[in-house]
Order: structure tokens, then sequence, then C-alpha cells
């Protein structure tokens, strides 16, 4: 699919206020990557919006041979990961053999294809109080110091269902000025050649729902189906991002992939039926082929 014909798709899901805030986040230009030759190791360094789920759904999707690993906590920030005497709150109930790698060790180790960061939320206090764009720096940093670099992704989230200022205004608003800008920018300026890409998947979260709350999507009606409280993903929500995750780090639509996945304990997850799950898929392909600084090439 080109972008062009993503973008008009797109068109059809989102106002064109949210359009307009997408299109202006793709200003800082990225060189594009080329689309991996086999499956990744990936390690995913944050907290409980990654979570053990998504990570699993994720190696279900991909091809045959992904490997992943893990350093997460609760509202665990970039700064109390890095920092040695900084508590990383509910460590020993996140992070279990055999997901679990230290992090620092991890990412300089030059073992994984790509590294995959995000911030807590609030995002503001993030940037305000614990230093986000210093400590984004110096895990990516460490990544491009690795004897084998990989490629490095900023995992974009979101904020409380109830946030005061609007669930879909804050993903709106806060990519641009928040994500890109304060708290990737000073990285993106020093390593332009280099640079920490996107996995949009706040984007696509609000994509989906508003497809949803409009009658867009057969058997999936409101946000509040994708979620377990007004923060933390259920698995029809660990689904999505799993989705965008794939798309993004294999350049590859997601339409068509499996549906019907299993947990980490090997049990049953919740499912979109097939009608859901398909319209799903062509919405996070539609997404993320709006991004260049997701690095997917014109031609996919």
């Amino acid at each position: 699919m080109t972008k062009r014909r993503a973008l008009l798709g797109l068109l059809t899901l989102v106002p064109i206020g949210a359009f307009l805030v997408s299109t202006q986040s793709r200003a800082t230009p990225v060189p594009p990557l080329a689309p991996p030759a086999q499956a990744l190791q990936v390690y995913h360094l944050g907290h409980s919006l990654v979570g053990p789920v998504m990570p699993h759904m994720l190696a279900q999707l991909a091809p045959e041979g992904h490997q992943w690993n893990s350093q997460l906590g609760s509202g665990t920030s970039l700064k109390e990961h890095w920092e040695p005497d900084q508590p990383i709150r509910d460590f020993e109930i996140s992070n279990n053999p055999p997901a679990y790698r230290e992090a620092r060790e991890a990412v300089g180790s030059g073992d994984y294809d790509a590294v995959v960061l995000t911030e807590m939320v609030e995002l503001r206090d993030a940037i305000k109080y614990f230093g986000s764009a210093k400590y984004m720096r110096r895990w990516a940093d460490l990544a491009r110091n690795a004897p084998k670099p990989p490629r490095i992704y900023l995992y974009e989230t979101w904020h409380n269902l109830d946030d005061a200022d609007g669930w879909l205004e804050r993903i709106d608003g806060d990519l641009d000025p928040l994500w890109l800008k304060k708290l990737l920018g000073p990285d993106s300026r020093r390593n332009a050649d280099h640079p920490v890409y996107l996995i949009p998947a706040g984007q696509v979260m609000a994509a989906v729902v508003r497809a949803a709350e409009t009658g867009g999507i057969p058997g999936l009606t409101a946000r509040s189906e994708l979620f377990t409280d007004t923060i933390h993903l259920n698995d029809l929500g660990a689904y999505v991002v799993a989705l965008t995750h794939y798309a993004v780090l294999y350049h590859k639509s997601p339409e068509g992939l499996a549906h019907q996945l299993t947990l980490p304990d090997g049990t049953a997850a919740q499912a979109f039926d097939q009608a859901t799950a398909e319209a799903v898929q062509k919405i996070v392909w539609a997404t993320v082929t709006t991004f260049d600084r997701t690095g997917l090439t014109q031609a996919e």
C-alpha cells in the first residue's frame, strides 16, 4: 500500500483536525529503514503499558524465530530504569524469567535488532521532573554504542481515559510537542544519522476508537472495551498495540494475521471475531503508514 492510499484511507477514519496534527508531527525527517530480512530479536524497556502480554502477542504475530526480553516496572520512568539508586516499583512482580534481562546490560550488548523504549505517563511530569529528554538520549546512546547497534524506537502511549483535557485530545495534541519535540528533540538533533524511530501506538489506539465509536468497526463500539481500567490494556487493547509494533518493526501490513492468540501462561487470550480483527488490522496499517518517523519507506 502506498503512503497516498493510506492517507486517503485514514481520512475516512479520523476528524480533519486530528489528521492535521498527525501530518505536522512528521516535520523532522528521518532516513527510511530497509525492511528486516528475518525474525527480530527485540528488547522492550518500560512499564505496565508494555506489560508481559503485548510482547508475547507480538512474538506470535511475528515470523518464526522472533525473540524478546524486557525490563519493566509500574509507572517507571526512563530515569528510574537508568539510575541504580532509583527504585523500580513492582520490579519483582513485573520481571520474571525468561523474559527479564537487566536493562543496561541488554541495551548495550549488541544482541538485539531493535530496542523499544517508552516513557512514563503523565508525560508532562516525566519531562518536567524526571529528565525525560536526557535519559532518552542516554538509553539511545547506549544502544548506538553497542557492538552491533540496533534500531531504536520510541513507543508512544496514551494517558488516562478520564484525563481532564480529554483522552483523544491528549493523543492528538501531545505527539508533536511532547513525544517528538521535548522528549526526542534533543536526541534527534544530535543523531540525525541514527535517530530514534516511532511506534505510534497512541495514534493507532485513537484511530481505532474513533472508528469504533462512529460505527466503523463491527463488534467494537467503545474505548472501554479495550481497557481493564482507565489506562491499562485488556487482551483486545494489547492485540491492537501488538499489531502496531508488528507493522512498524517488520514493515508489513498486519492484515490477515492471526487474531486468536494465547497469553503468557498458555491460556487463550480474549479475541476479536474475524470481522472485527480485519477492520482493526486495516486501521493499524492505514495509521502507521502516515508517519515517516516510523522508518517505513514510500513503497510500503
